[in-house]
């Protein structure tokens, strides 16, 4: 019985040391794929919404997030030269993230408690509010997300902006269902909608485009929604999360994130919020 009792205990050792030294590999492993230990990254950006994340006529991509994109590669430690962008789209920034085909996302990411299950999240470094673009003439019939029922709105696939009015608000808009914003633009302007709800930064970045082609369209400003802008990074890269909140935190206190909103949005007459924004924390 003795002999018995010592081979199980025996046993019994061998198995949680296997255990922890799988454990103890997992974290090494972990540490190792953190974006805050890679001298190459590749980031997911958008490249239809102009100002924010847009594709350039002559390849490459500009706006707000590029540019923030960019700030926090470099204070990671990350040449121009490692890096590199790729686009996402509102449906594939988490699928994307966990595939490992980008490292990190700076694409108008709204933290939201459903995302937070598939991806962790660094900052915010912004938070925009959502509110409605329509046309000058339209204005005066829609002066809130109330003025939506039975009007057509644009239905992004994978964004929240369409279920926060329908679902949440109660707002029975009819669903006019596109893969970007760029296409809601276009549809806005041509008549073929009434309305396009998401964040402000987006919406004052269309209407900018709209002006320079001779169109005139108008922000409601009746925001309704915080959305605050993380960087998505793979759940559970807490080291690289550490790190992004880092550069983030020195690019408000350097002036850098304050000038970066002034340069892209200074003109659009929306009230931009120029101090750190209170981080999320990461897990």
């Amino acid at each position: 019985m003795v002999e018995v009792r010592a081979r199980r205990a025996a046993a019994a050792l061998l198995a949680a040391t296997a255990v922890l030294g799988t454990g103890a590999a997992c974290g090494i492993a972990d540490a190792e794929n953190s974006v805050a230990g890679k001298n190459r990254l590749v980031i997911g950006v958008n490249a239809d919404q102009p100002g924010i994340g847009a594709s350039k006529d002559g390849g490459g991509y500009e706006g707000f997030d590029i540019d923030i994109a960019k700030e926090i590669a470099g204070r990671l430690g990350v040449s121009a030269a490692n890096l590199r962008f790729k686009r996402v789209y509102s449906a594939t920034r988490e699928k994307m993230l966990r595939n490992g085909e980008v490292d990190l996302v700076v694409a108008s990411y709204s933290v939201t408690p459903e995302r937070k299950v598939d991806v962790s999240f660094a900052g915010p470094y912004y938070v925009a509010h959502q509110d409605i673009l329509v046309r000058a003439p339209d204005a005066r019939r829609i002066r809130s997300i109330r003025d939506l029922k039975g009007r057509r709105l644009c239905k992004v696939r994978g964004s929240v902006s369409f279920p926060r009015i329908h679902d949440e608000q109660g707002v029975a808009a009819l669903p006019v269902e596109k893969d970007g914003y760029s296409d809601c633009l276009t549809d806005l302007v041509s008549g073929r909608l009434d309305a396009v709800s998401t964040d402000d930064l987006i919406l004052a970045g269309l209407a900018a485009k709209a002006s320079g082609s001779g169109q005139k369209l108008t922000l409601v400003n009746a925001p309704f929604t915080d959305e605050p802008y993380g960087v998505g990074l793979r759940k559970g890269d807490v080291d690289g999360c550490e790190a992004v909140n880092k550069a983030i935190t020195g690019m408000y206190q350097d002036g850098t994130a304050p000038d970066l909103l002034k340069r892209w949005f200074g003109a659009s007459g929306l009230r931009i919020t120029t101090t750190v924004p209170q981080f999320e924390g990461c897990v």
